[in-house]
């Protein structure tokens, strides 16, 4: 007599959460200090084993500031990044004088993104991100919604915050477009010069034949520099060559100052990182919900844009 064994059925784990946000970029982890501070806990879920520093720094302004002030790591970032008094901008193929644009009665600061990021995370309690938890399904149950991770696991959540990027799981839930490519490329870099640089702390702008590039010192040894242009079928191949994407860089700056090249001369290859620009059209945050019960998108799953469309300025 022999006893035929039961089935084994094997049922995804399920954690409860109060909030989730999927996305430990600057607009989730920035979202969870601000709840933290409220004395609300949230769970991040990051689809990545460890902070993502892709881009390396951006051009931050006075509202910037004063949202970093509220969650009280404005002063400490400060430290680390020097204040940009005005922007230089030139052409690249006609001869005239550069014009400075002043940006006196603003505060305008390069912000590195690695540094931001771990001040975030720093400011958080320990168990507040879970890295390599992608979400790849969203599912309505009752009032909650069912979160569906690569690794098999479930996560069942109160309030559901999207904050995971221009390919968002959540804003495609919401009935959202997939973000719409603008015809221009963008390459960006970091370099760190050992014992200092002695560009000044000005903003640095080239403009000409369809290409425009640039560099800002975020400090007195650090500069993140960017190119951006249109590229060509053959040209959107570069993206995952780094010493094909330095060597096109630099083909692109022929005409620029050497301090340009310089910059760009210097930077290791595994601080050059190229993608295409990509921007949600208005007309669709108008028509379509961003939110939807306990659900909503924030930051580039909500309204990526372009560079130099995601900052408007009130010059006095």
């Amino acid at each position: 007599m022999f006893t035929i064994p039961a089935t084994v059925v094997c049922v995804p784990m399920e954690a409860v959460e109060e909030i989730v946000i999927v996305g430990a970029g600057i607009s989730g982890l920035t979202t969870s200090l601000g709840l933290h501070r409220l004395g609300i806990r949230s769970l991040v879920l990051e689809s990545s084993d460890r902070l993502r520093i892709t881009g390396f720094a951006f051009t931050a302004w006075d509202n910037a500031w004063r949202a970093l002030d509220a969650i009280g790591i404005g002063e400490s970032l400060r430290q680390e990044h020097g204040l940009a008094p005005s922007m230089l901008a030139a052409s690249t193929f006609l001869v005239q004088p550069v014009s400075e644009i002043s940006f006196m009665g603003h505060e305008v600061r390069c912000l590195q993104r690695r540094l931001l990021l771990e001040a975030l995370e720093n400011e958080l309690p320990r168990d507040t991100i879970r890295f390599s938890s992608k979400v790849v399904s969203i599912e309505e149950s009752g009032f909650f919604k069912r979160l569906h991770l690569a690794d098999g696991t479930v996560v069942k959540t109160k309030v559901l915050i999207g904050c995971d990027g221009v390919n968002s799981v959540v804003a495609k839930w919401l009935g959202l477009e997939k973000p719409g490519f603008t015809g221009r490329s963008a390459i960006r870099g970091h370099t760190k010069f050992e014992g200092g640089h002695d560009f000044g702390p000005k903003f640095r702008q080239f403009l000409g034949k369809g290409v425009r590039s640039g560099f800002l010192p975020c400090n007195d040894e650090n500069v993140y520099w960017f190119l951006t242009w249109t590229p060509s079928t053959k040209e959107e191949e570069l993206e995952d060559d780094p010493v094909k994407l330095k060597q096109f860089v630099l083909n692109k700056l022929e005409d620029t100052p050497d301090d340009m090249k310089s910059v760009v001369e210097r930077t290791e290859l595994d601080s050059i990182a190229s993608n295409q620009i990509r921007y949600r059209r208005p007309w669709e945050l108008l028509w379509r919900n961003i939110s939807e019960g306990n659900v909503c998108v924030a930051g580039d799953a909500l309204h990526p844009m372009t560079p130099d469309l995601g900052q408007v300025v009130d010059c006095k």
